[in-house]
C-alpha cells in the first residue's frame, strides 16, 4: 500500500520510495529510506498535507508526495497468518515483511517494435505470448512474475514503440505507464542491428531521469557483421549499463537479471543521471520552462520537469493536458509558446525537428567514439531476398502463390488427420449407444454433445495447418514486406498501407487484429480498419468453409477457399472505398512501415503460436460452443410429442426405418428450433436457405463454430454415423411442400451459404471490441446492421447468378 492510505496513529514500515530527481532526493535525506518506520499523528482537513513521524522528528507531506512511498502495514501482513492467529502483529513481524516486500522489483520491457522485446519477455518469464516480427503484435501491457536469487520479479511487457511523444496509442500508453506506475526499473531492449533508430528512444527516457538498463539484443547479429562495437564505453557515455543478449537462445539472460539487482540496489557505477545537451539556445528555452513548472511540484515528483520542458517545447498535446490544472498554467503556456517562436526564428525550422536533430546529433557522436563500421558496403540477406519478394512485377504474384499454398495445404494436409478424428468421433458415439438404454440423457450425449462438438473438432488440423503458415509469415518478416506490396492497391481504396496487418491478423482472429489499429496514427485510418476488420475470414468461420467444400467443391479445394478470403479482402476495399466517400473523408496519412531483417523462426515460437491457438479452439469446444449445442438440441428435442414406438421386427424391414427417420424428421420440425426456423425462413428463403441453414446462422452470433455444431445436431438425424456431415449434406432431401424429395443443397445454395458465413454479423466479441476501441456505440451497431444487410444482398445475387449459370 502507499502511505498516503496509512490510518492516523498507524505504524508502518517503509518498503520502497517511488518517484525520481530532486523529490526522491529530498525526501530520502529526510529519511524516508527503505525499512524505516513512519508512524501518521492526524491528516490536515480538506484532504490537506498529513503530519508523519520519522526518527523521532516530525515532519509533514503532500499527499501525492507520501503517494510516492510503498509501505508495509499490519492490514498487508494479517493474511499472511492463519485465521486461528490471535498474537499481536508487532514491528518485528512487519519489518520482515517489509523485507521481503523490498525484494520486489518492478521492471518495465521498453523498445522498437520488433526489437525482440516479446522475445525476452517469453525467456524471462516463461510465458507463451506471440512473437510476430512486424510493428503492432503487442497491443497492451502483459504482466508476468516469477522469483529467482532471493528477489521477486513483476515484468511488464509494453507495446512497441519508437518514442515517447503522443502521437499514437501506444506511445500515450507507454509513456503514461512509465508516468503513473513508476516501474522500479526500465529495461530498454534495443535492436543491435539499427543501433541509431533504436537509441532516439533511450534519450528520452534519459530526458525522464529514470532508471535505465539496456538489453542489447540480437547481439548476434551484430559480432557477424564483424564491426567493433565499445558497448561499455556507450554506456559509461550514457550512464545506462548495456548488457549484450540474445533473447532467443537465452544469451546474457542471467547477466541481465544480475544487473537489474545492482541497479535496483543502487550498486552499479555506471548508472548515473546525465543531460543530453540540447546546444546553449534550447537549453536557455529548457530551463525557462523548468523554472515555471517546478513552481508546483506535484507532477514534477513522478516525472522530471526537464522532460515535461522538453515536450512543451515539441507542442506535445499530452503534456499540456496534464499541466492545465497548474495555478501558473497559462504563464507556463505563454512561456513554451514565446520560446517555441524563438527557436522557430533562429533555427528556421519547427521546434519539434530541432528538438530531433539534436537528439539525433547526441547520438550520432556516441556512436562516433564507440561503433566503427566497415568502410565498404555489404548488400545484407534481407535486400537480396526482397529484390526477389517484393520486385515491382514479381512481388504481388509471389504474394498469391504463398496465400494460395497455405490454403491448398490446408484441405490437402488436413484431410488425413481430419479423417482420423471424425472416425474417432465415430467410434465414441456407436460405444455410447450401445452402453446406454434409450432416453433424453442417450439422446443429448449422441445426438447434442458428441455429435455437435465433435463436428467442430474434426476441424482443428485445418485450423492447425493455416496458422502454420501466417505464423511463419509473420515471424519471418514477410507480413512487413505483405503490408508494402498492397499499399498502391490499398491506397487506391482510401485504406492506409499500414492497415494490411491487422488485416491479415484478422484470418486468425479479428478481435486482436481490431486491437492491432492502435499502430495506426491516424483516428479516422483506425476506424475505418475497425470497420472492415469483420469481412476478414477470422479462423472460427473455416470449420464451415472446410465442410461445404469438401462436401459440394472436392475437386478445386484450395482455389475455393482462395476464393473466400479474396473476395473477403475485395468487399473490405469496396466498402472502405464506399465509407471514405462518404462517412469518412481523411485527409491523407504518410506510409512509413519498418521492414525487419528477415529472421529464420525458431521452431519453439511457431509451436507456441500454434499450441496457444489450439488451446483456444479446445476452450471454445468446451465453453460457448458446448453450451450452444446443449441449447440447440434441447430446442430440437423439446416438446416431446407422444409417438408410437416401432417394435424390434418392424426394425429390420427398411420401411419401417425410413418411416422412424420421417418421424424423428416431422419431431424436429414441430420442436421449439423448427418453430423458430419456420419463422425466419421467409426472409432467407430467396437465398436458397432452407429453416435448418437459418437456425445454424442464429446460432452462430456468438461463436461461428456453433454453425457446424449446430448442423451436426439438425442434419445428423439418425444414430448410424456410418457417414460423415458432409455426407449428410450431399445426401439432405426436402421432406414437404412442393419440393419434396428434391435435395436441399446444390451448388447455388452451397456458394450463397459460404457467401453469407463470410460477410454477415461477426461474433459478439468483435461487437464489443469494434465498441471498446472506437469508444462509441454506434459503431459497433452500424457494424451488426451493415454486415448483415451486405450479406443478404450478395448471398442472394450469388444464389440467383449460380442458378441462372448451372
Amino acid at each position: 500500500m502507499r502511505l498516503s492510505e496509512v490510518k492516523n496513529k498507524e505504524t508502518v514500515i517503509i518498503t520502497k520510495v517511488l518517484g525520481h530527481g530532486s523529490f526522491r532526493k529530498r525526501i530520502t535525506e529526510m529519511g524516508f529510506v527503505k525499512g524505516k518506520e513512519v508512524t501518521v499523528i492526524k491528516n490536515a482537513p480538506f484532504n490537506g498535507p498529513i503530519e508523519y513521524k520519522i526518527l523521532d522528528y516530525n515532519i509533514t507531506l503532500r499527499r501525492t508526495e507520501a503517494n510516492l512511498i510503498e509501505v508495509v502495514s499490519q492490514s498487508d501482513v494479517l493474511p499472511q497468518f492463519t485465521q486461528n492467529y490471535e498474537g499481536v502483529i508487532d514491528l518485528e513481524n512487519l519489518k520482515v515483511s517489509a523485507k521481503e516486500k523490498e525484494t520486489t522489483i518492478n521492471i518495465a520491457l521498453v523498445g522498437n517494435p520488433n526489437c525482440g522485446k516479446t522475445t525476452l519477455f517469453n525467456f524471462l518469464s516463461g510465458s507463451k505470448e506471440h512473437v510476430g516480427n512486424y510493428s503492432g503484435v503487442t497491443v497492451g501491457a502483459k504482466k508476468a512474475t516469477f522469483t529467482q536469487n532471493g528477489y521477486n520479479f513483476n515484468i511488464f511487457d509494453l507495446p512497441g514503440t519508437y518514442s515517447l511523444t503522443a502521437y499514437s496509442p501506444e506511445e500515450i500508453y507507454v509513456r503514461n505507464f512509465i508516468m503513473n506506475e513508476t516501474p522500479d526499473i526500465v529495461i530498454n531492449v534495443i535492436d543491435s542491428s539499427n543501433l541509431e533508430r533504436n537509441l532516439f528512444l533511450t534519450t528520452q527516457l534519459i530526458d525522464m531521469d529514470i532508471k535505465v538498463i539496456i538489453a542489447l539484443n540480437m547481439y548476434d547479429e551484430l559480432l557477424k557483421s564483424k564491426v567493433k562495437f565499445d558497448y561499455q564505453s556507450l554506456g559509461k557515455l550514457m550512464g545506462i549499463p548495456i548488457i549484450p543478449t540474445v533473447s532467443s537462445k537465452g544469451t546474457g539472460i542471467t547477466e541481465l537479471l544480475h544487473k537489474i539487482v545492482e541497479v535496483y540496489e543502487d550498486l552499479d557505477p555506471i548508472m548515473r543521471h546525465i543531460h543530453i545537451n540540447y546546444g546553449t539556445e534550447l537549453e536557455d528555452s529548457i530551463l525557462k520552462l523548468r523554472t515555471k513548472i517546478k513552481l508546483d511540484k506535484p507532477i514534477t515528483d513522478k516525472i522530471s520537469s526537464r522532460f515535461l520542458a522538453i515536450k512543451l517545447l515539441e507542442r506535445d498535446k499530452q503534456t499540456d493536458l496534464s499541466l492545465e490544472s497548474y495555478p501558473n498554467y497559462i504563464e507556463i503556456k505563454n512561456t513554451a509558446q514565446n520560446e517555441i517562436r524563438r527557436i522557430e526564428r533562429l533555427y528556421n525550422e519547427d521546434s519539434e525537428t530541432v528538438i530531433t536533430d539534436a537528439k539525433y546529433g547526441f547520438i550520432s557522436g556516441a556512436l562516433k567514439e564507440t561503433f566503427k563500421q566497415k568502410e565498404k558496403r555489404i548488400i545484407n540477406p534481407s535486400e537480396k531476398i526482397d529484390n526477389i519478394l517484393t520486385h515491382p512485377f514479381l512481388g504481388f504474384p509471389i504474394f498469391i502463390l504463398l496465400i494460395s499454398i497455405a490454403f491448398y495445404s490446408t484441405f490437402k494436409l488436413g484431410a488425413y488427420p481430419m479423417g482420423w478424428i471424425e472416425n474417432l468421433v465415430a467410434l465414441i458415439s456407436s460405444t455410447v449407444s450401445n452402453m446406454m438404454p434409450d432416453g433424453m440423457l442417450r439422446d443429448l450425449l449422441i445426438n447434442g454433445i458428441i455429435d455437435g462438438t465433435g463436428s467442430v473438432l474434426v476441424f482443428l488440423p485445418n485450423i492447425l495447418i493455416l496458422f502454420l503458415f501466417i505464423s511463419f509469415m509473420e515471424d519471418t518478416g514477410y507480413m512487413a514486406r505483405a503490408a508494402f506490396i498492397m499499399d498502391k492497391i490499398m491506397h487506391r481504396f482510401g485504406l492506409h498501407g499500414r492497415s494490411f496487418i491487422p488485416m491479415v491478423m484478422g484470418f486468425g482472429c479479428n478481435v486482436p487484429a481490431i486491437m492491432a489499429t492502435r499502430t495506426l496514427r491516424s483516428p479516422g485510418d483506425r476506424l475505418l480498419t475497425m470497420l472492415i476488420i469483420p469481412f476478414m475470414s477470422c479462423s472460427a468461420r473455416l470449420p464451415v468453409y472446410v465442410l461445404f467444400i469438401t462436401a459440394f467443391f472436392p475437386q478445386h479445394p484450395g482455389l475455393v477457399l482462395s476464393s473466400i478470403y479474396f473476395a473477403g479482402i475485395v468487399i473490405a476495399f469496396l466498402t472502405a472505398q464506399l465509407l471514405n466517400k462518404t462517412i469518412f473523408r481523411n485527409k491523407e496519412t504518410p506510409f512509413v512501415l519498418e521492414l525487419p531483417p528477415y529472421r529464420l523462426p525458431t521452431a519453439k515460437n511457431i509451436v507456441v503460436h500454434m499450441w496457444d491457438k489450439t488451446q483456444q479452439y479446445l476452450q471454445k469446444i468446451g465453453g460457448v460452443i458446448l453450451i450452444g449445442v446443449v441449447i440447440i438440441w434441447a430446442l430440437g428435442y423439446f416438446p416431446r410429442e407422444h409417438t408410437a414406438e416401432i417394435s424390434p421386427v418392424m426394425q429390420t424391414d427398411s420401411v419401417s426405418i425410413q418411416a422412424d427417420f420421417d418421424q424423428k424428421s416431422h419431431r424436429l420440425q414441430n420442436s421449439y428450433l423448427g418453430q423458430i426456423g419456420h419463422f425466419v425462413q421467409p426472409v432467407m428463403d430467396p437465398l436458397g436457405f432452407d429453416w435448418k441453414m437459418s437456425i445454424s446462422l442464429l446460432a452462430g452470433l456468438p461463436a461461428k463454430e456453433i454453425i457446424v455444431s449446430t448442423m451436426g445436431v439438425l442434419y445428423q438425424v439418425d444414430e448410424t454415423n456410418e457417414v460423415g456431415l458432409s455426407s449428410k449434406l450431399q445426401q439432405e432431401r426436402f421432406i414437404s411442400g412442393d419440393r419434396k424429395g428434391e435435395l436441399v443443397f446444390s451448388t447455388p445454395v452451397a456458394l450463397s451459404f459460404l457467401a453469407f458465413v463470410l460477410i454477415y454479423f461477426p461474433c459478439i466479441g468483435v461487437i464489443a471490441t469494434i465498441k471498446n476501441e472506437s469508444g462509441k456505440l454506434k459503431w459497433a451497431i452500424f457494424t451488426v446492421v451493415y454486415t448483415t444487410a451486405v450479406a443478404w444482398i450478395i448471398s442472394f445475387l450469388v444464389f440467383n447468378i449460380a442458378t441462372l449459370l448451372t
